[in-house]
Formats: C-alpha cells, structure tokens, sequence
C-alpha cells in the first residue's frame, strides 16, 4: 500500500519560487559562498558534542557530588537538542557538507540521542518537508489520538485541556524515539513502500535499528548506572531527565513554526489537488520567529528561520539569516504571507493559542 499520491498546482503563483531560486543563486555566486556548511559550522559542531559528551566523560569518572551529576544530566539534555536542531538535522539534509559521506556520518549522530536516521528522513524528509500541514500526510502534525494539531482531525474531550499538558508531551518526544516509535515507524514505512525513497531493505535497517539502540542503552544507560556513584534509580531518573529537556527543546522550536494561527492546513480535492504551488504551501504554513536573536538562532540550528529551512532545505542553516533578506522581499512582491513574529516568547504564545483553538474549537479560528 503506498501514501495517496498528492499534486501541487503548477500554475499558482508558481513564478514566485523560480524568480526566488534565481535570486538566492545569484547571492551564493557574487558572495562567492557555498551553499554548504562553513568553518562556523564546524565550531558549532565541536561545540554542542563538546556539551553533550563532555558532561557524560566526567560523570563517568571524576564527579562525585549528586547536585553536580545532576547538572552534568543536564547540560547534556541541552546538548542532546544542540546536536539535533544543529548538526544531524543539517546532514540528514545533505546541506552539511557537499561530501555526502560526511553528512551520512553526521545524520547517523541521531543515534547518540536515541532515534533513527532512516525514520527521520522520512519522516522530516519526506513526509513533512513535502506535504507540510497536509492532514493524513505530514506527520508533525499527526500526534496521535492524544493530541489535536490539524482543524481536520477529530476533536476529542481531553484536547481542551492541550495546550497545557502538550509541553509534558513534548518532553516524552525523544523518550519515544529511544524506545517504541521507531520500531512502530520502520513498519509503517515499510507497508508505505517508504523505506524505497532511502534506498534501503527493511531486514537490514531493522538489524541497524536493533544494533544501534542496544549499543546506545549499553553506553548511556548502562555505563553510568555501573560507574556512577549514585544509586541506579537516581541515575535512571537523571537519564530520563534528559530526554525529557532534550524533548521539550525540539517542540517549542519546531512546534511554533506550523501548528500557529497563521497557518491553512489545506485538504487535497478528491483527486488529491492542492490549491497551491509547492513553494506558496510553505509559505502558508510555516512561521518564523525571534530573527534578530543572533545566540538563540546559533543554538537552534537557524530553525527559527523556518520559512528559508522549508523553501532552501538543502541550504545549510548557517545562511538563513542572510538569504531570509531575499526571501521577504520577493515574498513580499509576490503579494504573499512571509509569517514572521519577533520574538520566541511570542510564537510560544501564539502556539499555546492554537493548541487552545484545536482543543475546544471544531474549526479553530484563524484558519482560512
């Protein structure tokens, strides 16, 4: 069984993308940069493994004091997220470097926190990047029963109450990943007729999948439950501690992008027709926010430049700041959305809002 097949109109706006792709182009060549990552790049890289594994070596062997282990737990959730939203998100691109054997190296760096590069390229890859806010299609915005993301799934009685309990939801992201989901996906994928756009078999990525969470359970589970000098359900609970910041990190960046107010969520016709070009659907459906943030939009992997991620994928994050310039202006020229807000405290906002709407509203206002 494969996915419905879904078609972008061709004749909607469609000049806008080809005279935006010209444009950046254009950038790349008279600034004489590649599209890929740079020396920054590679810093950040160091960095945020730096953060994340540096925590773990001295909790391994030196660190004796709970309240500093305690610290250490989370100075690596943080570096959990930093290594996510900035150096396997880019590679599993192939936006980090134009060698793609380094950003299959890079992309597989997904398993020192928990997940599974495969599923999230297709996921991210395929499923998000390509049908973004299309109900049935992208699963960011299929939680499950559990939560309502889309104005076209059912509303259910417990969804009113979403927008408070989804940040404990958010920190259960990376929990799952490490344990069900990606077990739950790989056979999915597999009945989809998915797994085939990784050009992968299922018997030997399920083989890698088994291998790389055993291993990753035996190093950051085990190792410190063995060498730590807390008792094991302490460290257990600073493990799960973790995940859970690691969690709540990776939805409020990528949560206030697409499940926002702005955003039209459009439902193909019956012949599985959208009313708009690929590139407008982005336009539509993503939201940027907190641009003049220079040290978050560091952190965050230029995730908070959604917009340019969505039209320029394979665009390294590091020029976002810079081509999100020419984005505006030709969005704007276009007489089309370019959703931006300008600060992150006011996408949250603007997200709790919506998840408030989808809960306790059939049609959440500010759809249209």
């Amino acid at each position: 069984m494969k996915i419905p097949v879904i078609k972008f109109a061709k004749n909607h706006n469609e000049e806008f993308y080809k005279v935006l792709k010209q444009r950046v182009g254009d950038y790349f060549k008279k600034t004489n940069r590649t599209r890929h990552g740079n020396t920054n790049m590679v810093i950040k890289t160091i960095v945020m493994l730096s953060l994340y594994l540096v925590p773990f070596a001295l909790i391994l062997t030196v660190l004796e004091n709970p309240w500093i282990i305690f610290s250490m737990w989370v100075l690596m959730g943080f570096g959990m997220a930093g290594i996510g939203l900035g150096v396997m998100h880019d590679a599993n691109h192939g936006a980090y470097s134009k060698n793609q054997g380094v950003n299959t190296i890079l992309g597989h760096v997904i398993a020192m926190i928990g997940g599974h590069s495969v599923n999230w390229k297709i996921q991210h890859n395929v499923l998000h990047h390509t049908y973004t806010n299309i109900t049935g299609m992208d699963e960011d915005i299929n939680p499950g029963k559990a939560m309502r993301f889309s104005p076209h799934e059912k509303r259910r009685s417990a969804h009113k109450y979403q927008h408070i309990y989804a940040w404990f939801l958010y920190g259960m992201m990376t929990i799952l990943w490490m344990t069900s989901k990606d077990f739950k996906q790989i056979i999915r994928y597999r009945r989809l007729e998915l797994l085939e756009t990784q050009n992968v078999k299922f018997r030997s990525t399920l083989t890698f999948l088994i291998v790389t969470k055993l291993i990753y359970y035996s190093i950051t589970l085990a190792l410190p439950i063995i060498f730590s000098p807390l008792a094991w359900w302490v460290t257990t609970i600073f493990f799960i501690m973790m995940h859970f910041i690691c969690g709540v990190i990776l939805g409020a960046i990528f949560q206030p992008a697409h499940v926002v107010p702005s955003s039209n969520y459009p439902i193909p016709d019956d012949s599985g027709n959208i009313e708009a070009d690929w590139a407008v659907n982005q336009l539509y459906n993503t939201a940027n926010f907190a641009p003049g943030a220079r040290l978050f939009s560091w952190y965050v992997g230029g995730l908070n430049y959604q917009v340019e991620h969505h039209l320029f994928p394979n665009i390294c994050h590091v020029h976002y700041r810079k081509i999100s310039e020419i984005v505006r202006a030709t969005a704007m020229e276009y007489n089309l959305p370019y959703n931006s807000q300008k600060t992150f405290g006011k996408a949250l906002a603007l997200h709790t809002k919506m998840l408030y709407d989808l809960g306790n509203f059939d049609e959440a206002p500010g759809i249209h």
